[in-house]
């Protein structure tokens, strides 16, 4: 496919074609087989990088641009289900504030283990983890969840992503006292979460969600082979929060871009409330020991993350260049899949560059 066929741009500046083609320019390194990336020891070597969950190999870059809730732009093929990566930590916590709605979960910085009996949140640590915490990614959470330890990714540098990190000795602080990305301590949340709704998290994702505001029915979410929960006598996938194990969200960025556009309009759809705007208010605001973190949203505090972004920039991040970036008060939902992730401070600076032309 030569780049007119791929690149279908419905409001073309040049402005706007340049920062597309800067898009399709800059696609990640990641080979298209991400089962054989991830058994390669891209994440961490063997043992630890056993793949326990579905996988999905890539397309090639793509994406769409909404401004001011109009399409403006698109390219490649944005109709392609993808593994996402970490994006399903921010679902993750959208589903949260459903419980949080709903009365399930009163207050955030309750003991987890007064409403989750299961034994992932027993001891004098796990026992003590609030819900905040696992929010926050400050838990400090310590064990072996559906196969997996939480040393696996104990002292993981996101700035060094990909060089097959071995284990941490990094010891422990104590809970809500320390700031790391753990997918195995956002997995704990997953499963905190399906032990409040008693229900697979994917129906509840469906109903509450993707529904209401439209998407197709072509995504999925999954967890792992282990990772089956006995819930009322029944058996249920507790979904991961990412993918590096296999599992998590495979979906496109069409209904990636409605998940954003639903957010950056503060719940609201169809004059319906499909998520409450203070919910949203508590994942946009910086934890106490990360500026550019909120519940597992990412932020641009100080616009020291992406300079080029606004400092109301909210993002969705998952690994190899997964991406829904979110600029309310400038109107921009846009998202960009396969972009070489040290490029996405550029695109965002030339994406604003032409809408504000």
């Amino acid at each position: 496919m030569n780049l007119q066929e791929c690149l279908k741009v419905l409001r073309m500046t040049p402005a706007l074609k340049a920062a597309i083609d800067f898009a399709i320019a800059n696609e990640t390194a990641w080979p298209r087989d991400i089962l054989a990336h991830l058994e390669s020891g891209f994440f961490e070597p063997a043992p630890d990088n056993e793949v326990i969950g579905p996988t999905a190999p890539r397309g090639g870059p793509n994406g769409v641009i909404y401004w001011h809730g109009k399409r403006v732009a698109e390219w490649g093929d944005p109709t392609r289900a993808d593994m996402t990566f970490s994006v399903a930590k921010s679902y993750l916590a959208i589903l949260a504030g459903l419980a949080w709605r709903d009365g399930l979960l009163t207050d955030l910085d309750a003991k987890v283990s007064d409403k989750v009996a299961h034994e992932a949140f027993t001891g004098p640590r796990n026992g003590v983890v609030t819900w905040r915490q696992l929010l926050t990614n400050t838990s400090e959470w310590e064990g072996t969840l559906f196969g997996k330890s939480d040393l696996i990714d104990r002292g993981r540098n996101l700035g060094v992503e990909g060089q097959g990190k071995k284990r941490s000795t990094r010891p422990l602080a104590e809970p809500g006292a320390y700031w790391e990305y753990n997918d195995v301590r956002v997995n704990a949340l997953s499963l905190a979460l399906l032990h409040l709704f008693r229900r697979p998290l994917p129906e509840v994702w469906a109903e509450r969600i993707m529904q209401p505001i439209g998407t197709s029915d072509g995504w999925t979410w999954r967890g792992y082979r282990t990772s089956g929960v006995d819930i009322d006598g029944k058996v249920i996938e507790s979904v991961s929060g990412g993918g590096h194990w296999g599992g998590g969200l495979i979906i496109n960025a069409e209904d990636q871009a409605k998940v954003g556009l639903l957010i950056a309009a503060d719940g609201q759809w169809n004059g319906r409330e499909v998520i409450r705007k203070e919910w949203l208010d508590l994942c946009r605001t910086p934890c106490a020991l990360n500026p550019h973190y909120g519940f597992l949203f990412w932020l641009n505090t100080g616009r020291t993350k992406w300079p080029s972004a606004s400092e109301g920039t909210v993002c969705f991040l998952g690994a190899g260049g997964a991406t829904t970036w979110m600029e309310p008060a400038d109107g921009i939902v846009a998202v960009s899949r396969w972009l070489d992730s040290t490029k996405l401070d550029e695109f965002m600076r030339l994406v604003r560059s032409a809408l504000a032309d």
